[in-house]
């Protein structure tokens, strides 16, 4: 049988490889091979896709001996968490590339680094030995910071430094916990599947596992107070970088949470659900809030990220707290039809604000004013996704916000207090609207270019899918409720 995961997940780096090796390529050259890696490694996740996952564990499983002394090897494999969370992250990549082949600066060192950094991303959802996961958590981080220091805005450097170390740093207590595990389990081995089965800390050393589990998927998710990384690192990133971190690699710190903490200790996370749950609720009213106070469009969407990545969090508190399986697998199937929904719209604005910034120069939304009839399709683009954001029923981000919010009524009802939380977004996105696309236009904006063909290949898909999602998504949750209705939890 051919290894689809495994080409899919080193596919990129082999484009990156051909990439360096090429004595010469113009910038056409090097785009037509990115985007041609990227469709590829696109298809490759549709058909892995095709193939399904089936009920009680991993499918389409491929292992190779790699450190037989401490029982690590080459594990990959995908259930219903991670196969979506591979294809958001395959399609978000290969979005980039179109949208960035117009661009010029250093074509051949971006177009190396996003392959590197797909490799990463996709190698993360599907590693299932966890050497191998930390391996790949951590290379993305190397990409990440040279895209930001080196395409970034004019405080680039600062804010990659500040992405940097954040997140490596908040990475040690994961590699601490990986070892904890590793030294518990008999025999020794870093496989993720008998950690899940075994559950090999357990009381005090399980408790303290989690601790460091929980601090290092805050940070990556980011999760208040860890979060302080991130509005920098947005803001600072190219386009692209900002769809990717939003897009795909937040996604490491929710895909962590459920894939580490509550399921290799369960009981722990049990005992520690109400805690994890307050930081979610305040991570999602805070997010609304301040980014209610910006004037930045970019800034601003960045902190609805925090806002969302809450009512995720939430959803795993939510989860993890839950007595009845039922409720449970309500919630995760919230929560991870939530990241999904979290990287299309989060994207799709992302990439329009920075279409705007190209045409414009500026974020500043009170410079704007009137653009709706100016650029219809960009307007028109932007007020979609911004009603998908704030949770409007019939898109993307309604059914699983609403699942979320039902599981918590059900299991810890104070909580539900976040649902304010909509409203404030609600208000932040109309404002916006009305700022930059509204009223009378702004005559500097006269002769603004619309969308062009390049670019609308670009969000077309997103909006198709944000609306698709929002009004069918038994297509999506039928493949994340097999797992989360399996024993594994």
């Amino acid at each position: 049988m051919i290894p689809i995961v495994s080409l899919s997940v080193f596919l990129p780096l082999a484009g990156a490889l051909l990439l360096l090796v090429l004595p010469r390529a113009s910038q056409a050259m090097v785009f037509a091979i990115g985007i041609g890696i990227s469709a590829a490694t696109f298809l490759l996740t549709l058909l892995m896709w095709a193939r399904g996952v089936v009920p009680g564990g991993f499918s389409q499983v491929e292992e190779v001996r790699w450190i037989d002394a401490v029982g690590a090897a080459y594990r990959v494999g995908v259930d219903g968490i991670s196969l979506p969370l591979v294809l958001l992250t395959s399609l978000l990549f290969l979005l980039a590339f179109v949208y960035q082949a117009k661009k010029s600066d250093r074509a051949r060192s971006f177009v190396v680094l996003m392959l590197m950094l797909e490799t990463a991303s996709i190698g993360t959802f599907v590693a299932l030995d966890a050497l191998l996961f930390y391996v790949f958590f951590e290379v993305s981080l190397v990409s990440m910071y040279f895209m930001i220091a080196g395409w970034g805005g004019p405080d680039r450097q600062r804010a990659a430094l500040m992405f940097f170390l954040y997140t490596l740093l908040g990475s040690l207590p994961l590699l601490l916990a990986i070892l904890g595990m590793f030294l518990a389990s008999d025999p020794y081995t870093f496989d993720m599947r008998i950690w899940i089965e075994t559950q090999p800390l357990t009381g005090m050393a399980g408790m303290l596992a989690l601790i460091a589990m929980l601090f290092t998927f805050a940070v990556k998710i980011p999760a208040f107070p860890v979060h302080t990384w991130l509005p920098a690192a947005h803001v600072q990133a190219p386009t692209v970088g900002s769809v990717i971190l939003a897009g795909v690699m937040l996604k490491f710190g929710t895909y962590g949470l459920v894939r580490f903490a509550l399921q290799m200790t369960p009981d722990a996370f049990r005992a520690a659900g109400e805690v994890v749950l307050v930081f979610g609720v305040i991570g999602a009213i805070y997010g609304a809030f301040v980014a209610l106070a910006q004037s930045d469009l970019k800034r601003m969407i960045a902190y609805t990220s925090i806002n969302h990545m809450g009512y995720v969090v939430i959803g795993v508190a939510v989860a993890a707290l839950a007595t009845d399986p039922a409720m449970r697998a309500i919630a995760l199937d919230g929560a991870t039809l939530q990241m999904i929904s979290h990287g299309l719209v989060t994207g799709a604005l992302f990439f329009l604000a920075g279409m705007l910034k190209d045409r414009a120069g500026t974020y500043e939304m009170d410079r704007f004013g009137g653009l709706l009839s100016i650029t219809p399709f960009l307007g028109w683009s932007f007020i979609l996704a911004a009603f998908a954001s704030l949770g409007l029923p019939g898109l993307a981000h309604f059914p699983a916000e609403f699942q979320i919010f039902l599981a918590t009524l059900n299991v810890a009802p104070v909580a539900i207090v976040s649902i304010l939380a909509i409203v404030v977004v609600a208000a932040l996105y109309l404002r916006s609207i009305a700022k930059v696309f509204l009223g009378e236009p702004n005559q500097t904006w006269a002769k603004m270019p619309d969308l062009d063909r390049q670019e609308r290949w670009v969000i077309i898909p997103l909006l198709a899918l944000i609306i698709g999602i929002g009004i069918a998504p038994a297509w999506l949750l039928d493949v994340i409720h097999i797992t989360t209705t399996s024993p594994g939890f």
